[in-house]
């Protein structure tokens, strides 16, 4: 495993967050169909390196462990386990911090006009966006970092797929703390602060396994990993996708990233 390699990939799709908080910032108005195309995008490469590279890397693993029938068994339910997992995050974040619940950098201004909306109450929904941003992506540095580590050539479009889901996310913690507190640099810290979340669950992930890292555990960390990634796809970026711009352009997204994800894995065969 290129532990140093795997961190600084993880490290650079977390602190994404600081490109939705400049956009936040800058941004009169959110390009829905640029984020409608990209968050597709990040599902389609997502679905297609879970069930086509992680889940069977899963499979082999426990397989050779297990045996043919009792391997399978466990595989998909690790797979399932992770989609459990994420979701239980997913349940009991509320849906106005929820990090996945759709976004626009207008809407959120538009807020801020409403006469019963306080600096108080602004400040407060940045730091429990924030907040909530930094528990859901946790495991989402998980499923980067162990991805990165198993195989140079699952790294770079995992990265950039989790890099691409997490501008919405920056956005919707710099636009409250910018106009709640009046300070840019301010608003930028915390959201950058919030994608710090990821590397930490890398960090925290690889050393409490690091002692019993084997085949076996290999092979429950990618069904579990590839079971997070899938969730993630299904219930957020293609709901967001679908809600930010035309259905169609959500799909031609999804569709160009499994095409990027499989010729890229082809490249390097």
């Amino acid at each position: 495993m290129n532990f140093t390699l795997a961190f600084l990939i993880t490290l650079g799709a977390g602190l994404s967050t600081g490109i939705g908080s400049a956009i936040g910032l800058l941004a009169k108005k959110t390009n829905t169909k640029f984020l409608s195309v990209a968050l597709g995008f990040s599902a389609g490469v997502m679905i297609y390196v879970s069930m086509i590279e992680l889940f069977p890397i899963a499979k082999n693993a426990l397989t050779a462990y297990y045996g043919l029938k009792l391997g399978s068994w466990i595989t998909v339910a690790a797979f399932f386990a992770g989609m459990f997992f994420i979701g239980l995050i997913d349940k009991i974040i509320p849906d106005k911090e929820n990090p996945h619940e759709i976004q626009k950098v207008e809407s959120l201004q538009c807020e801020v006009c409403l006469p019963q909306n306080n600096k108080n109450k602004l400040m407060r929904t940045g730091v429990l966006t924030a907040l909530a941003i930094g528990i859901h992506n946790f495991p989402e540095g998980l499923a980067t970092f162990f991805s990165a580590s198993q195989e140079l050539r699952l790294a770079l479009p995992v990265a950039i797929a989790i890099a691409i889901h997490n501008i919405p996310e920056g956005i919707a913690v710099s636009v409250p703390v910018f106009y709640a507190t009046g300070n840019r640099k301010k608003a930028f810290v915390y959201s950058f602060l919030s994608g710090l979340s990821e590397p930490l669950g890398a960090i925290i992930g690889y050393f409490i396994l690091m002692p019993f890292l084997n085949e076996q555990v290999y092979g429950l960390v990618f069904g579990f990993v590839a079971g997070i990634m899938v969730f993630i796809s299904l219930d957020e970026l293609l709901p967001s996708a679908r809600e930010y711009g035309e259905h169609h352009l959500s799909i031609y997204g999804l569709l160009a990233g499994m095409a990027v994800m499989a010729v890229s894995l082809l490249l390097f065969i």
